[in-house]
């Protein structure tokens, strides 16, 4: 019997028999042969349902997404129990596409790897559902996968990056900066005291009323905003960043939105205008506030890496920062945090933007990282629990805090 948490509440697993149609429905010829071993990946923790198989060299065989930022776009923001219904209409199918893409049979496939940690309670409830069913059909090993492990190790699906790394992991839904060790394991420097910088940026964009704008009708809060700051003059607001007096490796937003909602309110009785209608200064807003979270990411980020220089935490000739997750494809975001780069000689990697958002490749590449390691791989599903909260590591952010690391003053000229 599957054991869920209380915060899960029920939801409907699909029947033995669908199950078995399911698999009935992939008529490839039997007797073909792969030489390595393939991992078939299912992420639904939020608004995205995906799937990708993967073999244990890196190479994707097949995967397909279905996103829901349509639908969501027209809310006004992500409804879990919606969010949850098209997770259920379409996983299935997407499934079903990724595995024919792949030409691979579902029986062929080594291990299931499934998101199970954290994300919306709901929308982790119709992945785990499934991907168990598809294990007890198949009789194959489960590895239940952490969302931000996936996100921090993906870079080593595209890029030769060895152990240990440093990794910003940015998005709507997290913030947080860790030293990765080895595939599961991590120490924790710093993380949102709050919301995260993806939320916050999806929140100005709506009190912007930006989904009115020609340009931005039907770009995410974020993107929205990295659009107009293009056409904005960031020098005309000073937003100061979050936190510039606490020494540590964490983020705060929560603050500066306050204050953001503060000017903007300012400026709609001088400009005579109503709540939803768009101001003439929006995208010197949009900019100055991009500017803003940047700073704030990239000075945190740089304690970071002087906190881990000071310990010898990483190689000092060979320092790696990798940034992830659906902020890190912000080009304003990346220009600072190159150049704390430059200014203390580390390598920054980005993977490419389809993997930084979420995505099934993560799951079966994170899927085939811990088959290779021969780490969390159950051959027993009884007890098996999605966890929407759940940190990832050891957390040494007090440890950092303590060492109060100065940052020395860099020019963000971007």
């Amino acid at each position: 019997m599957l054991i869920l948490n209380k915060t899960a509440g029920v939801f409907s697993k699909p029947s033995k028999r669908n199950m078995y149609e399911f698999l009935r429905s992939f008529n490839f010829r039997p007797g073909k042969r792969f030489l390595h071993k393939l991992v078939l990946g299912i992420e639904t923790s939020c608004d995205d349902t995906a799937a990708a198989v993967v073999d244990e060299t890196g190479n994707v065989l097949g995967e397909a997404i279905h996103s829901q930022t349509e639908v969501h776009l027209k809310t006004g923001g992500i409804i879990p129990p919606v969010a949850q219904q098209l997770h259920r209409e379409n996983i299935q199918r997407i499934v079903q596409e990724a595995l024919s893409a792949s030409k691979v049979s579902p029986s062929e496939l080594s291990a299931i790897a499934t998101t199970i940690k954290p994300g919306l309670a709901l929308s982790l409830g119709v992945g785990l559902s499934f991907s168990l069913q598809l294990v007890d059909q198949l009789k194959k090993p489960f590895i239940p996968i952490h969302h931000m492990e996936a996100h921090a190790l993906t870079i080593r699906l595209t890029n030769k990056v060895e152990f240990p790394f440093l990794v910003l992991l940015i998005s709507g839904g997290h913030c947080l900066l860790a030293l990765v060790r080895g595939v599961s394991d991590f120490l924790l420097l710093g993380k949102s005291l709050d919301i995260a910088p993806g939320d916050m940026l999806d929140k100005v964009a709506r009190r912007l009323s930006l989904i009115k704008h020609p340009e931005c009708s039907t770009m995410s809060g974020g993107k929205a905003i990295e659009h107009l700051a293009k056409q904005g003059n960031r020098l005309h607001f000073d937003f100061k960043p979050p936190m510039q007096h606490a020494k540590n490796c964490d983020f705060s937003f929560s603050g500066l939105r306050h204050i953001i909602d503060k000017m903007i309110m300012q400026k709609e009785k001088e400009e005579g205008i109503e709540k939803g209608q768009i101001l003439s200064s929006a995208a010197d807003i949009a900019a100055a506030v991009q500017h803003t979270v940047a700073c704030h990411i990239a000075k945190r980020t740089h304690r970071a890496i002087l906190f881990c220089k000071q310990r010898d935490l990483f190689c000092q000739s060979n320092a790696v920062l990798v940034v992830s997750g659906g902020v890190a494809s912000n080009l304003h975001i990346r220009k600072a945090l190159e150049i704390v780069t430059d200014a203390t000689q580390c390598t920054l990697l980005c993977p490419p933007p389809r993997l930084c958002t979420d995505n099934g490749v993560m799951i079966a590449w994170n899927g085939v990282e811990r088959l290779r390691a021969g780490l969390g791989i159950l051959h027993s599903t009884e007890g098996i629990r999605y966890e929407p909260k759940c940190p990832l590591g050891a957390d040494i952010s007090k440890e950092v805090g303590e060492a109060a690391v100065k940052v020395p003053r860099l020019k963000m000229k971007i």
